[in-house]
């Protein structure tokens, strides 16, 4: 688990990377929009496939039994789907500024592009909140004797069980544990 944490913790740092490129090309002219923006969508997407196979590692870990492990799963799984729909919207922001070629009455300007890379960066803000939010809590967990032995009745009574799942749906989460669910608004 404390693997896990790790991971956790180092996806925000990246996310703020990827972030802070996306606002560097925004107030670029996107005039080469293959060579600018290509590259972050590929760090993006990059990112979103880890992402997705550490919430699947951790889905199939001792971390679903844990208490708050299924609320804080699903979480993660938000999360994930925000990482993932930046690198769309990056995709986005290419396929509308090289519109222009395509269709005579496409926005020859950035702006449609500049806006899909403000909405990338936005979903990605909300996955840094979601993701340092979950780190900071299996850190605690980690670091707390007692939580550590919650945690290890949760599990032990789990394999008596013999699933996993069946007994973390049913684990309490103590109030406060959980971090509160990211809203998000569609434009």
């Amino acid at each position: 688990m404390s693997e896990h944490t790790r991971l956790l913790g180092q996806v925000p740092a990246a996310l703020k990377d990827l972030r802070e490129a996306a606002e560097r090309i925004q107030e670029g002219d996107i005039t080469q929009p293959v060579r600018e923006i290509a590259p972050l969508t590929l760090r993006v997407q990059q990112l979103s496939m880890q992402c997705t196979q550490q919430f699947h590692d951790l889905s199939r870990s001792q971390y679903a039994v844990m208490t708050g492990g299924p609320e804080n799963l699903a979480h993660l799984a938000g999360a994930c789907a925000q990482v993932s729909l930046a690198a769309t919207l990056c995709n986005l922001a290419i396929h509308h500024r090289t519109e222009s070629l395509l269709y005579e009455d496409a926005d020859p300007t950035p702006n449609t592009s500049r806006e899909q890379l403000r909405r990338a960066g936005d979903e990605m803000q909300r996955a840094a909140t979601t993701y340092r939010a979950l780190a900071r809590l299996l850190s605690r967990r980690l670091a707390s004797a007692a939580a550590r032995h919650e945690d290890q009745q949760l599990i032990t009574h789990a394999r008596a069980n013999g699933s996993d799942k069946k007994s973390g749906a049913a684990a309490p989460t103590p109030a406060g544990l959980a971090p509160k669910p990211v809203t998000r608004t569609r434009h």
